[in-house]
């Protein structure tokens, strides 16, 4: 048998060690999931909770359809040929390997403010995932804004690159609740309003946002819809468990703290909890008519009917297991969106290992007509000392249909 010679030996050798030396370190690759699951990348990408992050999931806009990308290691449907600077690309300036522009459906906003360390980590995370061979369906979008080209303008109005600078006149748990919440968390897709292009509306940052028929609330501080009568225990309570003394998650942000927030280390929810109650109270709910007397009495009277076993005559209901109804800030959001939906459809409460009862609502829409829920509406969101704007019949009408 032929030696193998020893300048082959050596160069063998030296490719091993330089392969493993380029490969991630452990702490590396924990870093990247933690990331991971603080930017609630599960829920977006994954249709098959047997395949997660295959993408496929359909995600509606008022532009029209997208379906999340495969995030899997799979060389032919995901991002398993990709380079590191590829990915970097992607989450920096929103821009695809071939040199294609993302829609803002993928928050590359957000994940812009990202330093590349944890860019690079989330990276090498995903590189640990099972690879799937899921080839995801094209946007499905309406004219004009299925042409791509289109991108370079809303990017030139709307996205300015570059991370999030620390502000040292503030502690760290509060920076890294503000990279959290404007960035990897990407807060402001769901709670900040958009303008008619879907960009965030300037002035406007986190004074809530549609989301699929869903009104996700304010998260700054407004008296009555948004976080000021929330103590930052309430806030880390909600984000751990799903629920606290004042309100209960449910559409899509019970996803949110089903794959991510009650998985986020107990500092990282903190700061969260910290950054947010630093919010001031932006611009003001719109002011309107309160609903008549005859319209209270009305709501009263179906409220008397179906609600009052389980929320109680004041409102008080079962904290943690049914949601309270007075001061509730979601109940008094400008937008009637998400209490309709919980009327019309029913509500299960969410479970998470630190709240692992359970609690459900009936659904209403097949019980109740569209002005009986309407009444009903009406009487909750202005008794218990709440106030909000009259819901009209034909609203609830509108959210039926979707």
């Amino acid at each position: 048998m032929r030696a193998i010679p020893f300048v082959l030996i050596l160069c063998s050798a030296f490719a091993l060690a330089q392969a493993r030396a380029d490969e991630p370190a452990k702490e590396t690759i924990e870093h990247g999931k933690a990331l991971v699951v603080a930017g609630d990348c599960t829920s977006c990408h994954t249709a098959d909770p047997a395949h997660p992050f295959a993408g496929g999931k359909r995600i509606d806009t008022p532009f029209g359809a997208f379906y999340s990308p495969n995030l899997t290691p799979d060389r032919d449907n995901g991002i398993g040929g990709w380079s590191d600077d590829d990915f970097y690309r992607a989450l920096r300036y929103g821009v695809a390997p071939s040199g294609s522009l993302y829609y803002p459906a993928f928050p590359y906003p957000n994940f812009t403010r990202m330093t590349r360390d944890d860019i690079l980590a989330v990276r090498a995370y995903l590189a640990t995932l099972a690879p799937v061979s899921n080839r995801v369906p094209p946007p499905a979008l309406r004219f004009p804004f299925n042409f791509r080209v289109l991108m370079r303008g809303w990017n030139y109005l709307f996205f300015r690159p570059g991370i999030l600078e620390p502000d040292q006149s503030k502690g760290a748990d509060w920076n890294r609740g503000r990279y959290l919440v404007e960035g990897l968390g990407h807060c402001g897709a769901c709670h900040t309003p958009k303008n008619v292009l879907g960009a965030d509306r300037r002035g406007h940052g986190f004074a809530g946002g549609l989301v699929g028929g869903w009104f996700a609330p304010r998260l700054d501080g407004a008296e009555r819809s948004g976080l000021k009568s929330w103590s930052a225990s309430d806030i880390v309570e909600y984000l751990q468990s799903g629920r606290n003394g004042k309100s209960h998650a449910d559409g899509p942000m019970a996803e949110v703290v089903v794959n991510s927030t009650s998985k986020m280390s107990e500092r990282d929810v903190g700061a969260i909890a910290a950054y947010l109650k630093s919010l001031p109270a932006g611009a003001a709910e719109p002011r309107g008519p309160a609903p008549t007397e005859a319209e209270m009495a009305a709501g009263k009277d179906v409220y008397a009917h179906n609600c009052i076993a389980c929320h109680e005559a004041d409102g008080s209901s079962s904290p943690r297991v049914y949601p309270p109804l007075n001061g509730n800030a979601l109940l008094q959001s400008a937008d009637p969106s998400s209490t309709l939906r919980i009327i019309l459809d029913g509500a299960q409460t969410v479970t998470t290992p630190r709240a692992p009862n359970t609690g459900s609502m009936p659904a209403y829409a097949k019980d109740l007509s569209d002005r009986e829920i309407a009444d009903v509406t009406n009487y909750i969101r202005n008794s218990f000392g709440n106030a909000a704007l009259v819901v009209t019949a034909e609203q609830v009408a509108n959210a039926r249909k979707r």
